[in-house]
């Protein structure tokens, strides 16, 4: 979560009772809850279409794809609301090594034969792998705050299929099959937290401005 004071905002938005005091949910902070779920389901519906047209057409072409990925995943670590920092700080320092890991895969061996060459030579995996662990991460959040069955499975399928993948214990087909269900779950997770309220992703904002009080001022 962005800092910012928990008493801001207009007359007309809603204050709610935290643990450390009133706080309100304001316009600012709805708008950023409908960016980060907007750029979650972007994340979802370009992970889906990249295997999607993986499988059917091979691996020409799938830049645009892995271009939202990325875009969307930044957007949503950028408002997705986490009470500890330095775990927000660890999830978008994944997302960056693992976009710079993707733009030395392209730069090695071509756009057009970046999944291709992650399939064959699993060793790549090293150098995208952040990005998925950042994702994986996200899950984590989701099924820490609101226990959805679909959030958990993204938390695990991640893993389960890169780093079998990579120490072999996984073929190509399991590890494609495992990928797509949790591009459904990741779908089904974010499509699924549009009916609820802002304040559900905020979260209690008193929390977030007694943690950043409780911050030696060289940190603050």
């Amino acid at each position: 979560m962005t800092d910012r004071s928990q008493h801001e905002g207009s007359p007309d938005d809603p204050v709610f009772e935290g643990i450390y005091g009133p706080f309100t949910i304001t316009a600012r902070d709805r708008r950023e809850v409908l960016g980060y779920r907007m750029a979650l389901l972007g994340v979802a519906l370009a992970q889906g279409g990249l295997l999607l047209q993986w499988a059917n057409r091979g691996s020409q072409g799938l830049w645009p794809w892995l271009v939202l990925m990325a875009v969307g995943l930044g957007l949503a670590l950028r408002w997705i609301h986490i009470y500890l920092r330095p775990l927000h700080r660890a999830l978008q320092l994944f997302w960056l090594l693992g976009c710079a890991g993707g733009v030395a895969l392209a730069l090695q061996q071509g756009q057009g034969a970046m999944l291709d060459a992650v399939a064959t030579d699993s060793r790549w995996i090293w150098a995208v792998g952040p990005f998925f662990a950042a994702l994986a991460g996200v899950g984590f959040k989701e099924f820490f705050c609101f226990q959805r069955p679909e959030a958990i499975g993204v938390t695990l399928l991640l893993p389960v299929a890169l780093l079998g993948r990579l120490v072999g214990l996984l073929d190509e087909r399991t590890t494609f099959t495992l990928l797509a269900i949790e591009a459904a779950l990741l779908l089904i997770l974010t499509l699924r937290k549009f009916p609820m309220q802002a304040a559900a992703d905020v979260g209690d904002k008193s929390v977030f401005a007694y943690l950043e009080s409780q911050r030696p001022p060289s940190q603050a």
